[in-house]
This record gives C-alpha cells, structure tokens and sequence, in this order.
C-alpha cells in the first residue's frame, strides 16, 4: 500500500475583516469588525490544512499576514509530520524580531494549519493527537457582556446564557469608573443569573494595584467569583499579592508570549488559574509546553477565546479548565461548535474539523 505524501507542497495567506453585527467597546476601544489572518498549509497529495488568528482590532494584521506569509515560504517541502521542526526553523528564521510579538503572530496561523494537515492525512482530530484527557471541556459565555452595554441587555444577554445551561458568564469592565458602580452592575448581572452561575469580571489590564485592590473589594462583596487581568500582567508581586487578598480566583496570562513569561509567572504563584493566547504563544506546538508548565505547578489552563480550536487543546490536558465561549468566526465556518448545556466538545473529524464557508472568505477577503 501507497503511503500518502506528507510534504508541503504550498501555502498561502490572506486577510479577512468581519463586520460585527453591533459595535461595542472593548478595553477602551470601539470594535466595528473581526479581522482574520487565514492561512492554508497544502501537502502533494491534495490534502489542505487551515489556520487562522483573529482580533477585534485591524492594526498590524496586514503586517502579522506579511509576515506570515513570507515565513509560510519556507514550509514547502517540510513534512507535516515533522510540527516542532517546523516551528523551530520558521521562529529561528526571524528571530531577530522574536521572540513573542509579530513573529508569534504570523507563526500561529501556520502552525494551526500544519496541525490541521497533519490531522487529516491521519485521520485523527487534533485533541486525539495530543493525547485526549476527556471528551467535553466546561463552557463559559463571554460575549455581549461589555461595559459599553446597557444594564437592561447585559441582563438580558446573561439570563440567555443561563437557560442555554452555562455555569458561568463574564463581564467586562471599565478602566476609570469609581468602584460602586462596578460593583452595582455586577449585582444587576447577580440578579440576573441567580445564584447558582459564577458572575466572572475582567479588568482587561486598566488598573493600578491601588484601583485593584479597592475595586476587588467591592466587586468580591457584589457577588463576583473571578477576576481577570486586574493590573499588568508582567506585575507578579501585585498580582501575587492580590491572589492572597481575595477569596474569589485571581486569573490572567493571555499577554504572555513565552515559556519564559509563563514560568516567571507561575514561580512568583502570581495567579489561581493562568489564560493561554493561542496566537501570542504562536500556535498549537508552543500551547502544549506552556500548558504542561501549568500542570508542574498545579495550576489550571484555560484559553483565551478562539474556542473551536481551543477546545481541542484544553480537552488534551489534565489542567484544562474552561473554554471561553465567544465566537469571532462564525461567518466563515459552516460548523461553528457550539456548547451544549454548559459544555463543549471538539469536533471529533479528522484535523481540527472546521469546514471554511469559501463564498463568505471570498466576501471578506481584502
């Protein structure tokens, strides 16, 4: 019997911008679109793998798809197989740049895509790949919950998501407003969502551990059972010391790039559960070590949004936690996974299973 090619034989990238359906505020600013750098892996035997990062913001995603594609030059004839070595020959071709920063984000989407290949020449799913801890991952909702959102939809959007079965919705929250009015809005999402779903906040990184600790306080006695990124993430101390302050889960980590930055951060115990960035890790390859770290130090892994992908690596870990529920891709996939009573499953189709809607990428290609 044949054995199929594995080689690459060509790759590809392009940029995609995904008007929103309502515009909103995120960390202070207006999100109108979601932009997507896709990129696509193709081995000789006709076998073609996917990948894509996405922000809510359009700055330098032109630059990161540059960037990639360049990289994505020197793929072909690689074996897909052959993941870590592809990954070490592209970060060591820029490096100069790296590491972390545009390098990981034009290496992501390629690497996503080299997974992706390899999991369809094999027919394997990716969670199957990486070794498969469990077949569900808890589910979380994150979307529509914005500052910038009226009380009355905020509740709204949250009683949605209770009676799709969530245990847990998350907030964000403002940079300047005073305390009390935080902690009142968290007491309407409360009523909201009863008392048997987690009201998580995220500060998105806009305090000083002054506004941290004061605002901590009252949200705590609001009712909230998580906060996220309340100070700068590369302040350990600070978020050490807030860990130790409040009953409630100190977490964040979605704005480190590397195994150094996450080590760093969990010898100092800075947080209660640490966030992984698909894209700023760099992909899957990285992903794995830096959630092996987590588990060394007994701390829990969960991803930061893209969850049909993530999903398949939190559900390959013991420490996986919980996916963060809130699609930015809907548009372009024809299979959108979606949780089903407060949990999520990956797509047990060979790769990561996602089929692209190619009139819709045709639509928002640039």
């Amino acid at each position: 019997m044949r054995e199929r090619s594995m080689r690459i034989e060509s790759a590809s990238v392009e940029v995609l911008k995904i008007p929103v359906g309502d515009a909103y505020q995120a960390a202070g600013r207006p999100v109108d679109a979601n932009w997507h750098v896709l990129a696509r892996v193709r081995t000789s035997d006709g076998v073609e793998g996917v990948g894509y990062i996405v922000q809510p913001r359009g700055d330098f995603m032109r630059t990161i798809a540059s960037g990639a594609a360049e990289l994505a030059e020197h793929l072909v004839g690689m074996d897909v197989r052959d993941t870590e070595a592809a990954w070490q020959s592209l970060a060591r071709r820029a490096n100069w740049v790296g590491p972390g920063g545009l390098l990981h984000w034009s290496l992501a989407p390629l690497d996503i895509a080299i997974w992706d290949a390899l999991g369809k020449t094999l027919g394997q799913p990716i969670f199957r790949m990486l070794g498969c801890y469990c077949h569900k991952v808890v589910a979380y909702a994150s979307d529509r919950m914005w500052y910038s959102v009226p009380v009355d939809d905020l509740q709204k959007s949250i009683r949605e998501y209770t009676d799709a079965g969530y245990d847990g919705v998350k907030l964000r929250l403002s940079h300047t407003a005073p305390a009390a009015e935080q902690a009142e809005r968290v007491r309407h999402a409360k009523d909201a969502a009863g008392p048997d779903v987690t009201v998580m906040v995220d500060a998105t990184e806009g305090w000083s551990y002054t506004q941290a600790v004061e605002a901590g306080r009252a949200l705590q006695e609001a009712g909230a059972g998580w906060l996220e990124d309340p100070i700068d993430h590369q302040d350990y101390i600070g978020l050490g010391k807030l860990r130790d302050m409040f009953d409630m889960p100190v977490t964040g980590g979605e704005h480190y790039y590397t195994l150094a930055q996450t080590r760093e951060c969990l010898e100092a115990r800075a947080l209660d559960v640490i966030i992984l960035d698909l894209a700023r890790v760099g992909g899957i390859t990285p992903w794995r070590k830096m959630a092996a770290l987590g588990e060394a130090y007994n701390v829990p892994v969960c991803g930061h949004v893209v969850p049909e992908v993530h999903v398949h690596l939190l559900a390959s870990v013991p420490v996986g936690d919980m996916v963060e529920y809130m699609p930015r891709s809907t548009e372009i996939l024809q299979n959108m996974p979606e949780p089903s009573g407060g949990m999520m499953a990956p797509l047990d189709a060979p790769g990561h299973g996602l089929m692209l809607d190619e009139g819709a990428v045709t639509r928002f290609r640039l």
